[in-house]
């Protein structure tokens, strides 16, 4: 899956193209994958319909 997140080390937006999708602790559906430049973990919230793709 392919997102746009922000990376906390980097300071900046970037394109997460091995990202997959999770589910938190309270259910809520998240994007996770590592970022192209520092390797850092990047997530980003996402409504319930993105969650279902």
């Amino acid at each position: 899956m392919e997102f746009v997140g922000y990376c906390v080390r980097c300071r900046k937006q970037q394109n997460i193209k091995q990202g997959r999708l999770e589910k938190t602790a309270k259910g809520r559906p998240i994007a996770k994958g590592p970022c192209p430049e520092c390797s850092t973990t990047v997530t980003r919230f996402l409504s319930e319909k993105q969650g279902k793709a």
